[in-house]
């Protein structure tokens, strides 16, 4: 649930999703979360049946109440950085989609906590499978078992091609320029890597508590509010340098775009905008 709401708002930071993906996936949200839920935890018919009905009252919400105020926000953005891309613009940005998605954790907490009380031990194993698939998923694409040149290599290739999707196509002295500015900073991937298995060991222990209606809700909420506590303290320290690091990063990058460039930058800014308010207007009743 988390990944598929969140998407719409961290596709302005990550890249790589489509205006017209977007609006596709947004209208299918509820087929396409229910089916991902049930593809970590095999559910039977009645608790299919209860994630779906939950599902519906939380997409309701979040569709006409959250994306008007997301497009609220990304209009905010689009003017706040019209002049040119400041370090605090970032952090304001970075910031605003961390208030926004505890909002939606703090929606739906409850009913997660609630559906996840009827997992049987069968489903723990279920969900534990996907993880190992996920996981290899992961390594697979970050070359985690390849040379550190090899890492270097795809941490290149993801990064042009999120900065592409915004921009166009980038020319080959920006590929090189911007190479060499992402080449001082530390390749996280493997910390990353063992933060994942960190927090699945953390999840399946927080799942022993689901029994209990008092305890297991607050505990869940707590757990997915604050997904940095716990790190690994090299993780922590480094996760912190890598951000101001990117941050100056992106900073650059934006100087090295050309005016045409950065006018689609902006457009795409304002086709979300205009997406978001669209997808948020509630059906009107046609007079018979």
């Amino acid at each position: 649930m988390k990944r598929c709401l969140l998407a719409l708002l961290a596709a302005l930071v990550l890249g790589g999703c489509t205006i017209h993906a977007l609006k596709l996936g947004y209208r299918q949200a509820d087929t396409l979360v229910a089916w991902r839920a049930n593809e970590y935890f095999d559910f039977d018919s009645a608790q299919k049946q209860d994630v779906n009905a939950r599902l519906a009252r939380i997409l309701y919400w979040h569709r006409y109440e959250q994306l008007p105020e997301y497009a609220a926000f990304l209009t905010a953005f689009h003017d706040r950085i019209q002049p040119g891309l400041r370090h605090e613009d970032i952090v304001w940005l970075v910031d605003g989609a961390k208030a926004r998605y505890r909002t939606i954790v703090d929606r739906g907490a409850a009913e997660a906590a609630q559906v996840l009380a009827t997992l049987t031990p069968e489903q723990l194993g279920a969900l534990q499978k996907q993880w190992a698939k996920d996981n290899r998923k992961f390594s697979k694409e970050h070359e985690l078992a390849g040379t550190a040149e090899d890492r270097r290599r795809v941490r290149l290739k993801q990064t042009l091609k999120q900065i592409e999707d915004w921009s166009g196509s980038l020319s080959s002295e920006q590929e090189q320029k911007m190479a060499e500015m992402l080449d001082p900073i530390p390749n996280l991937s493997a910390l990353r890597y063992a933060d994942r298995l960190r927090r699945q060991k953390e999840f399946l222990e927080l799942l022993k508590l689901r029994g209990n209606k008092q305890d297991f809700p607050p505990k869940l909420q707590a757990w997915l509010r604050d997904w940095e506590h716990g790190r690994n303290p090299e993780y922590a320290r480094l996760a912190d340098d890598v951000y101001e690091r990117r941050i100056r990063f992106y900073l650059a990058v934006e100087k090295l775009l050309t005016p045409e460039q950065r006018k689609r930058v902006m457009g795409r800014i304002q086709d979300f905008v205009g997406d978001f308010y669209a997808l948020s207007q509630r059906p009107t009743t046609v007079a018979r």
